[in-house]
């Protein structure tokens, strides 16, 4: 199927306000925002709450009830009720992305962070619920994959992830590259990447799906990060879609982490380097 726009999984009801050094609870709305502003051809869709039954296909069902009632600590080390309903619509976006990109057989869009470090029963560097271990569940359980692939280029290793795949024995069906697991310590070093990533690609030849985190804190300015520059970054993402085209293999991204601030403290660094990604994205899918 040719996309003439970007599906992007997108409401209000997923924004918070964390008063966390992470903006990712509230960058969802300034992302989509400034993609507008590119004038890239997207389609803007509602997203459903999911329920704590969905959240329970990678997490205890206490721990669940545990956030919503205000009792556990989220990602960002607070109890607050309002910030953990936004995580409803956050790991909805993810599967409803997810959807999208098999049924179309191109790509779809949860402009959305905060998965790859929550566990079955604890939340971790901002991560409440991981998004991707419940939207890969969910699929297959609704038939719509037999096997899946998550590549996730944040910098940061990808902990969470994969202790539920240990955990919950979905290694069969699950493979998980993440690039924390990486010693890229210099631009230079990077360059390695590029030669080593098509070869995961190649490796997930037979997955129904990709789930691809589009960090943007590998950035050799990141606070937290501090490895690639923005031009390798373009190539990062260009690389992984214009593979996966080329491969027939679906794919679901999202945006991982992204910490710089500007001048006046917002975020105007990390959402350009969304915006490339958006723009690699546009370059490769659309007629």
């Amino acid at each position: 199927m040719t996309l003439k726009t970007i599906p992007v999984f997108y409401c209000d009801a997923m924004v918070g306000d964390s008063g966390s050094f992470s903006p990712s609870s509230g960058k969802p709305k300034s992302v989509v925002a400034s993609w507008r502003a590119l004038g890239v051809p997207t389609t803007v869709r509602d997203v459903a709450p999911v329920t704590n039954e969905t959240l329970c296909l990678a997490h205890s069902a206490d721990y669940v009830k545990r956030i919503f009632g205000g009792q556990e600590p989220n990602g960002f080390k607070n109890k607050r009720i309002d910030l953990a309903e936004t995580c409803r619509y956050t790991v909805a976006s993810m599967i409803e992305a997810g959807r999208e990109a098999v049924r179309n057989g191109n790509v779809a869009v949860a402009p959305v962070a905060g998965f790859h470090h929550a566990r079955y029963s604890k939340a971790a560097g901002f991560c409440t619920f991981n998004g991707l271990i419940v939207a890969a569940q969910k699929l297959k359980l609704e038939g719509l994959i037999q096997k899946i692939g998550i590549i996730d280029c944040d910098v940061h290793y990808g902990d969470g992830t994969a202790s539920l795949i240990e955990l919950l024995e979905l290694g069969g069906w699950i493979q998980h590259y993440t690039l924390g697991e990486q010693l890229y310590t210099t631009p230079e070093r990077v360059e390695e990447l590029f030669t080593h990533l098509p070869k995961v690609i190649d490796g997930m030849a037979d997955c129904n799906l990709i789930l691809y985190q589009a960090g943007a804190d590998p950035h050799i300015h990141d606070p937290l990060g501090g490895v690639m520059t923005t031009d390798q970054m373009l190539r990062r993402d260009e690389l992984v879609f214009s593979k996966c085209s080329t491969m027939a293999l679906p794919v679901a991204w999202n945006l991982a982490g992204g910490y710089q601030r500007d001048e006046n403290h917002g975020i105007r660094p990390v959402l350009d380097l969304h915006d490339n990604t958006m723009l690699a994205c546009a370059k490769i899918y659309l007629c």
